[in-house]
């Protein structure tokens, strides 16, 4: 019997889009790998054409953008909200560059799909234009679907009770095409150990100090070199760790940094040991992006330093008000202040601990994936035999 092809398309337009992607198509291989044809690629990157390659760049380079100039974020996503889904898809889409938006139809045609799954909302839109038409699932990684992700597809993810009400109000969305599902989380994550003086020693640092890990995103663009500074100034055991992801310069500018008496400064690049050091901290430090989903995940209480976008903000107050794991500190002044209260009284931090905790159980990929497969079956029946939870 002939297997679904179900497809997994990379986007990077910041790190946000690819670990639940990465997440995904994890489960989906352990549990339906033998039952399907599974590709992955990176969509963009590696369609060998210019348009779609310039595309993610912009994409990338975009997210920079409002990293460096936040209002410019809140205004382009506040003008998506504003222009609803059909126009701003045409905008983000067709528009602004007709050539990728043609070879992103012909990309995906060429990968000749049964099932697209996207963490994207590009990937689907493509996927969307094909005749015949592939089944389309998309995962939206934010608190609440913006307009872009709510672009008609088969099936819609979302993780929090919110965002799905709030989408449901929307015509185009029922309870049979919107479901909620638990965060997706990459498989790397669950096997890291729950203590952390051992973590410390298996990454090289040391075991008693407070450790502080500051994010900014894959492009380490934000107040984290500002905290840095600040916080390697005091003469007090303190273990500083930012992650510049794949900011060069950043990088090298903080290796010469020479902290005070006491303060252990380990910069990194982009590492694939993030889930290493979000549990090895005891605060992170980072603005609003999924990020702080993970740091919560491993109980460690986040100081919220900045928002890029409207989504950003939704993220920053869904764990500052609703989970309870995080604190905002918008200022380097403001951030570099909390960290060294909380490391000369570390239990002030357990109550925000003890919330991240309780949110343990809202992460997990097995029930997406569960829920793609449930729907293949429906779509190819001849194919598809039951979800890995309906079988005997």
């Amino acid at each position: 019997m002939e297997k679904i092809r179900v497809l997994f398309p990379y986007v990077e337009a910041g790190y946000g889009h690819i670990m639940p992607m990465r997440a995904m198509e994890q489960s989906f291989r352990e549990k339906y790998g033998e039952r399907a044809e599974i590709v992955s690629c990176r969509f963009f990157r590696d369609s060998g054409r210019a348009p779609l390659q310039a595309y993610e760049r912009m994409l990338a380079g975009q997210v920079r953008l409002y990293n460096r100039f936040p209002l410019l974020g809140f205004l382009a996503s506040g003008a998506c909200q504003l222009l609803g889904t059909a126009l701003s898809a045409l905008f983000a889409i067709r528009l602004v560059m007709p050539r990728a938006y043609r070879a992103g139809v012909d990309r995906m045609k060429e990968l000749a799909p049964d099932v697209v799954f996207s963490t994207h909302w590009a990937t689907n839109y493509y996927a969307e234009q094909l005749k015949p038409k592939p089944l389309t699932v998309t995962y939206c990684p934010d608190i609440r679907m913006n307009r872009l992700f709510d672009y008609p597809c088969d099936l819609k993810m979302i993780t929090t009770d919110c965002g799905c009400r709030e989408a449901l109000r929307r015509k185009r969305n029922t309870p049979e095409n919107l479901i909620r599902v638990p965060i997706l989380l990459r498989k790397e994550a669950l096997s890291v150990t729950a203590d952390r003086k051992q973590l410390r020693r298996e990454l090289g640092l040391p075991e008693d100090n407070f450790t502080v890990l500051l994010v900014e995103g894959g492009y380490g663009i934000g107040r984290m070199a500002a905290i840095t500074r600040r916080l390697i100034r005091e003469r007090r055991p303190l273990t500083v760790i930012p992650v510049c992801g794949t900011n060069e310069a950043l990088y090298r500018s903080l290796c010469r940094l020479r902290p005070a008496a006491g303060v252990t400064l380990r910069p990194y690049r982009f590492t694939e040991r993030m889930p290493e050091l979000e549990a090895a901290a005891d605060v992170f430090c980072g603005k609003g992006g999924t990020t702080v989903y993970e740091a919560a995940f491993f109980g460690t209480p986040a100081l919220i330093t900045g928002c890029t976008s409207l989504i950003e903000r939704d993220v920053a107050n869904h764990f500052i008000g609703t989970v309870g794991s995080a604190l905002r500190a918008f200022s380097p002044k403001q951030a570099a202040s909390m960290v060294l209260e909380f490391a000369a009284d570390p239990s002030r931090l357990e109550p925000y601990r003890l919330a991240a905790r309780r949110f343990r159980g809202h992460f997990g990929a097995g029930q997406a994936a569960d829920a793609l497969w449930e729907r293949i079956g429906r779509a190819y029946p001849e194919c598809a035999g039951p979800a890995a939870g309906q079988r005997e």
